[in-house]
């Protein structure tokens, strides 16, 4: 088959949009976006690299900031929300066997989410609006820093996404509940607690086992959709002040002096930016984890009781350790710090290490397995939680969160390893698993590039979490430039396991477009042609 033939109609020529349910596709719209998303803040992330080493003819310092205040929002909301909310409204209805609620809402989600993610961005593109702590405001602050008008429609974006949030957390809880038109009415108290896990905590001290109403991936997805729900909440809250603010300003009212109190301020924002970092994540993380290891091995998964009675617990830790972020505020309560920002930080090791543990156990049991993509990432992708939870536990110590506070270390073991190897990878895992059932049977086209994202992609990611963690540990902060030469070597070494990440990308891109063709990448986004009665994924 030659070249063109294959770029046009896919790897065996068998792909064919029009043959998918309307989840089927509803799903690798999500996936697209997401991926779409995921390379343009790849290639955000490398402009910063090299802006690292010296200016840019093409890139202002304005323009620089800008780029690093939108650059973890496009990450976060515009690629890991868009493919883990894809991911979950097809998981969800396919482990159920019942339909999803509405794919209406799943399509106004992806929208919302996508033209949410534009528009903040070109807002800060055009507009250069940096506050540097992303949303961290309205504590008083010079307006000459930035564009209120930018800022305005910034926000406005923000709360685009939290919409789309809003719509993704009412399917998956409706889903899980409802009873489809035709059906035995369904318990739908019941089901909730069971997602919930309060079956999981009986089942440990119980004489009498009951089966579980919810499979237990789905029950962590409706767990980490709590701290969705919650966090959804507080940004759009968070962003209705910082709007009122800025309107203000464009009406020519001062309002940067009124009575906010500032640290109510700080811990209510971390508060809820903290439900996606050490909660929504952590508990999706560990969800998909399960998931993958039990359809990887074909085995029930080990120490299932504790693992639902542990995603309950590590809901509830989710929403206690916010203060690790405020260890080197002064004006914060000393019994905050050690509780919440150390003690409780702290606990997660266990509840993470549970997980790690028994995704483990679960793959162990089932040896010899052959290492196929799915495994190979799944692997990438505990490995990556296994070095940067660690990581940020030791940021989480008074003593050393003074040596490591605001430096390239938070960013870089931590955030990039747990965001770049942990969850990507094990995004990754999920998308080679789930492939052929979204395309119905569609082959990968090389065998080859998908072990050379692999490798490409693993080294990237651990050696630039390495290399700016070293550049922490002597002293460089982030949002901080330095053209100096003093932190060159280490910004050198990013550099190239940042291009290492891009080649990474551009080889799943390149594998994954000629796998199912452009045409047939193109049709999934044309409307499905099958009755609503077919909402239900087939099973693999």
């Amino acid at each position: 088959m030659s070249f063109i033939t294959t770029l046009m109609g896919g790897a065996d020529g068998q792909f064919k949009p029009d043959s998918l349910t309307p989840m089927q596709k509803i799903t690798l719209r999500f996936v697209v976006v997401g991926l779409a998303y995921y390379g343009f803040a790849v290639i955000e992330g490398m402009i910063m690299r090299l802006y690292h080493l010296g200016p840019l003819p093409t890139v202002s310092k304005s323009q620089y900031f800008a780029i690093l205040t939108a650059h973890p929002l496009v990450g976060i909301f515009g690629s890991t929300y868009s493919i883990v909310f894809g991911a979950f409204l097809f998981l969800v209805p396919f482990l159920m066997k019942k339909p999803l609620w509405s794919p209406r809402l799943a399509n106004a989600t992806l929208v919302l989410i996508a033209v949410g993610t534009f528009t903040f961005w070109a807002a800060g593109f055009v507009s250069h609006y940096a506050p540097l702590y992303t949303l961290y405001w309205p504590l008083p602050a010079d307006f000459s820093q930035f564009s209120v008008p930018g800022g305005t429609v910034f926000i406005l974006g923000i709360a685009l996404v939290m919409a789309g949030t809003v719509c993704f957390v009412v399917n998956v809880f409706a889903t899980i509940a409802h009873t489809p038109a035709g059906w035995e009415r369904q318990p739908r108290l019941k089901l909730l607690g069971s997602a919930l896990g309060f079956g999981g905590a009986r089942s440990l001290v119980a004489k009498d086992k009951r089966e579980h109403l919810v499979p237990l991936p789905v029950a962590a997805i409706a767990r980490g959709t709590v701290d969705t729900a919650l966090n959804a909440g507080i940004i759009l809250f968070t962003g209705v002040l910082i709007l009122v603010y800025m309107v203000a300003a464009l009406a020519g009212v001062d309002l940067r002096h009124s009575a906010i109190d500032a640290l109510l301020y700080k811990n209510w924002f971390w508060w809820g930016l903290d439900l996606i970092a050490d909660g929504l994540v952590l508990i999706f993380v560990a969800g998909a984890w399960y998931l993958l290891a039990t359809l990887i091995t074909g085995k029930k998964l080990f120490m299932e009781n504790v693992a639902r009675a542990a995603l309950l617990v590590e809901l509830v830790v989710s929403w206690t350790v916010w203060s690790h972020h405020l260890l080197s505020d002064q004006a914060q309560p000393g019994v905050l710090k050690v509780v919440s920002g150390e003690m409780v930080t702290a606990f997660e090791l266990i509840t993470q290490g549970l997980a790690f543990f028994i995704t483990l156990v679960t793959l162990w049991s089932a040896r010899p397995l052959k290492m196929t993509n799915e495994l190979r990432f799944l692997l990438g992708g505990l490995l990556g939680f296994g070095l940067a939870v660690p990581a940020g536990i030791l940021q989480a110590d008074v003593g050393l969160n003074r040596i490591l506070h605001n430096t390239q270390w938070v960013v870089g073991p931590h955030v990039h390893v747990a965001v770049l190897v942990g969850l990507t990878m094990t995004l990754y895992s999920a998308i080679y698993l789930l492939f052929p059932i979204l395309t119905n049977g569609a082959k990968l086209y090389s065998q080859k590039l998908a072990t050379f994202h692999f490798w490409a992609h693993l080294l990237g990611g651990i050696g630039m979490g390495a290399f700016m963690g070293m550049a922490g540990l002597r002293g460089m902060l982030r949002r901080t430039l330095y053209w100096n030469g003093e932190f060159s070597p280490y910004m050198i070494g990013a550099a190239v396991c940042g291009a290492l990440l891009l080649l990474a990308f551009l080889a799943f891109f390149a594998n994954i477009v000629m796998s199912v063709g452009v045409k047939g990448a193109l049709g999934i986004f044309m409307p499905a042609k099958l009755a609503t009665d077919e909402l239900v994924p087939a099973k693999s």
